[in-house]
Parts: C-alpha cells; structure tokens; sequence
C-alpha cells in the first residue's frame, strides 16, 4: 500500500511558479491525480504567500499523512501546526 503525502503541485507558466498544496498518493505524478488541495504557495510575491487551510491539514496529518520537507518548512513558516515539527 502506497503512503498518503502532503505535497506541492506546480502550476502557472513558465518561469512564474504557483503551487497548490495537496494531499496525494506517493506514486501519483507531481502534477496528476490528488486527493485534496489543503493550500497555496505563491513564491513570486514579497513576500511569499502562504495560505494553508490549517483545520484540513491537522486532519491529514492525523491520518498519518507524511508531509514532503518543502511541506513541512512551508508549515513552520506558517506556524500552522504544531504536530509537524516530529
């Protein structure tokens, strides 16, 4: 059984970035099939905007979902939640 990670999904053109935080399984694709989008990261902007839906995030990660460690940064960053920082 393949393991549930909270991820980032590119979007936008060419050298602008934007991401979509999602939830997805760990052989899904970087941009293909996801289970739930849980927030948005903007690096363009200054400074960088971070929006994370902390209720939907907590959840996952009660699931037993594994955070990336770009994820997990942006999530410190956010100070979201605190059950990251294991």
């Amino acid at each position: 059984m393949a393991a549930v990670r909270i991820r980032l999904s590119r979007h936008g053109r060419k050298k602008k970035p934007f991401y979509r935080i999602v939830v997805a399984n760990s052989e899904a694709p970087r941009d293909g099939k996801f289970l739930e989008i849980v927030g948005t990261y903007d690096p363009l902007q200054d400074p960088a905007v971070i929006n994370i839906q902390q209720d939907k995030v907590q959840a996952w990660l009660d699931k037993g979902a594994q955070p990336t460690e770009t994820v997990k940064s942006l999530l410190a960053k956010a100070a979201t939640v605190q059950a990251v920082a294991e």
